[in-house]
């Protein structure tokens, strides 16, 4: 990823996201510079790679957080951690149990909108199983499995067929191979505030998922209020549709700021 003091990256975020100089734009919000990602359980921050390289070269600041996966305060302290290193307002964005994890974290003051892609968006009080169970067992999470000491991993033919099953060959093997352990009890651990309610958000709403679903992300938008936008993806749409994903990141930097649904000032 490129650092924030690059001078290449600086003069390239003043042409892509920079206000116009006229009279006619002077009370317009500024796009937001920094995004920050957080990616799923049994995976780590190589599934944004490709939305990285699309947004950086639109000119934004990209990090993404590498989670513990041990628990949801661990992997919202560490959220935390990324968010408070930029300068500026953030749009947060998570993917799967990133959209938990967000959800808690997203009422940091520097974030000013929240992206989910093909994400639990729970509500304040409830954890992510609770907020999935209403929908269903999916065949992918029939391929989880839990070891004496209560780590989850994903079977391969769970990895294979039920979460990346829209990539190449090469790419699901990759995926299987760096899969983050994640800590089984996380997913019944409680939210304790929902940044939906006080933020802007928008929604990527996998069609084809077949780990989380699809009625879950669709039902999560209209709870929030927010902004839904389809895509017919396999789980991991950040990665069989990067170019979408980013053009959505894009829209909630562009319009983050501008106030409506559930916007606040931010640092």
């Amino acid at each position: 990823m490129t650092d924030k003091t690059d001078s290449t990256l600086l003069a390239s975020s003043d042409a892509a996201i920079a206000t116009s100089g006229s009279a006619g734009d002077a009370a317009e919000p500024p796009m937001v510079r920094n995004i920050v990602l957080v990616h799923g359980a049994f995976a780590d921050g190589t599934s944004w790679g490709k939305v990285i390289r699309i947004l950086e070269a639109r000119g934004f600041h990209v990090t993404a957080v590498q989670n513990p996966l041990t628990s949801l305060k661990d992997d919202v302290e560490a959220t935390r951690r990324a968010i408070a290193l930029q300068e500026g307002p953030v749009i947060l964005a998570g993917h799967s149990w990133g959209g938990a994890v967000i959800t808690e974290a997203g009422d940091h003051p520097q974030v000013a909108g929240l992206v989910y892609v093909a994400a639990y968006a729970p509500e304040a009080g409830h954890s992510a199983n609770e907020t999935s169970l209403p929908f269903g067992v999916t065949d992918g999470q029939k391929q989880i499995r839990v070891d004496a000491e209560y780590y989850a991993s994903l079977s391969l033919e769970g990895m294979m067929d039920y979460v990346a099953e829209g990539l190449t060959l090469q790419e699901r093997r990759l995926m299987f191979a760096v899969q983050g352990q994640s800590y089984g009890p996380m997913f019944d651990e409680k939210l304790t505030r929902a940044a939906w309610k006080t933020r802007p958000s928008w929604h990527v709403i996998a069609t084809k998922d077949r780990i989380l679903p699809t009625a879950m992300q669709e039902a999560g938008a209209h709870r929030s209020g927010g902004h839904p936008v389809f895509v017919a993806t396999c789980h991991v749409a950040m990665m069989q549709e990067p170019e979408k994903v980013a053009d959505v990141l894009t829209e909630a930097a562009r319009n983050a700021l501008k106030g409506g649904q559930g916007s606040q000032e931010v640092a």
